[in-house]
């Protein structure tokens, strides 16, 4: 990954990470939960499931950018390796997490169907990635956690597709059921390209080698 395009999605990563800190700062009344019931609001497993997904899965965007440095692999794999199970723990507790609250998305089942997938991708490709590495395929490991990666960073798209659609359609409901899927689909394909380039240069690479 290029050093400036890996710098911006730390920055972004890292202030959307941190996002999740002002539910415990202000009044809970606002953004997504605005959208939301006051039987909802007051239900406790709801509430464990909500905090549950939004502090790991902020976790997970605060530490997941720092695994795609090869410096840090080169350098310092003791602190990737931690990072990465710290990483894994995060995605599985907040995944699953986010199963329960998707099934009462504001927005009925377009939405509902939207962030369950997403959720159900995000612990695939983790899960996937954990046991390509503990199976010793490094390149299989590194495909599967940039898929990993490109979903949680759902989290930072969602936020910058949101407010414009809101915006430009003028109600929230209707953008929120397209954001659903735009957040996260779009996140995907670019990391399709990204592990295909991938394989080219290292086939490339190998070839040179020959």
């Amino acid at each position: 990954m290029k050093k400036a395009s890996w710098i911006l999605i730390g920055i972004m990563a890292t202030s959307i990470g941190l996002y999740p800190l002002i539910y415990f700062l202000v009044d809970r009344r606002f953004g997504l939960l605005a959208s939301k019931s006051a039987a909802l609001l007051s239900d406790t497993v709801w509430n464990i499931a909500f905090y549950g997904h939004i502090l790991l899965a902020g976790l997970a965007l605060l530490i997941g950018w720092l695994q795609f440095s090869s410096t840090l692999r080169r350098r310092r794999m003791n602190i990737h390796r931690a990072i990465g199970k710290l990483y894994v723990i995060a995605v599985l507790i907040s995944g699953f997490c986010g199963l329960y609250i998707a099934i009462h998305a504001t927005g009925g089942m377009i939405s509902i169907l939207g962030f369950f997938s997403l959720d159900l991708v995000w612990l695939s490709t983790t899960i996937l990635g954990f046991k390509a590495i503990k199976n010793g395929n490094i390149a299989l490991h590194q495909k599967f956690m940039i898929y990993s990666y490109a979903a949680c960073f759902a989290a930072v798209t969602l936020r910058i597709w949101l407010p414009t659609l809101t915006s430009i359609m003028g109600e929230f409901i209707g953008a929120y059921r397209i954001v659903a899927w735009l957040c996260w689909v779009p996140n995907i394909i670019v990391a399709y390209f990204i592990v295909r380039y991938s394989n080219r240069n290292n086939t490339s690479s190998s070839a040179q080698g020959l």
